[in-house]
């Protein structure tokens, strides 16, 4: 079951994540909602794991391997011999392995952006539409080493303008 609870200033909002820790909530089910980007750590303090650069450099990664497997693939299977020049030149070899190299370095980028802002949404996430004006948003995820009540009072206590339940929709 998730909680969202809308506040009004970063430090109230901060507070809830803080006190909800403290009651005994996982840090890394306790998230923020904002429509402006807070350094990390203002409002979570969770250190949250990142694949992004690591997709971008398997992407590269990958696209150097494919590309210069094509180029020279290409070459060896189809052999065109022109004087004393090689089957398989270094330049012609080395530009389709940087392009490569880019297209599926920006692929993997992209698919990393994707992965790390959880698009697509595969189920409905709780939302309030003020968000987007400039109030922000805890979202708890229980799992209940705290009880539902308990956490609205927190988030009620905290200054929050409204707490959104997932069961209410």
């Amino acid at each position: 079951m998730e909680l969202l609870g809308v506040f009004q200033s970063v430090a109230r909002a901060a507070s809830a994540a803080d006190r909800l820790v403290e009651a005994g909530v996982d840090e890394s089910r306790v998230t923020s909602l904002t429509s402006v980007p807070y350094p990390e750590g203002v409002l979570c303090r969770q250190q949250q794991r990142s694949w992004f650069h690591w997709l971008a450099l398997a992407g590269g990664l990958g696209g150097a391997v494919l590309g210069f497997a094509l180029a020279v693939g290409t070459a060896w299977l189809y052999p065109v011999q022109t004087g004393d020049k090689p089957i398989i030149a270094l330049f012609p070899t080395g530009i389709i392995t940087y392009e490569f190299t880019m297209l599926f370095a920006i692929v993997g980028t992209m698919v990393g952006m994707f992965w790390e802002m959880k698009l697509p949404a595969v189920d409905e996430r709780l939302y309030d539409p003020e968000i987007a004006d400039g109030l922000i948003g805890i979202c708890v995820s229980l799992n209940g080493a705290v009880g539902k009540d308990e956490a609205v009072e927190i988030l009620r206590e905290a200054g929050a303008l409204r707490v959104h339940s997932s069961e209410e929709h």
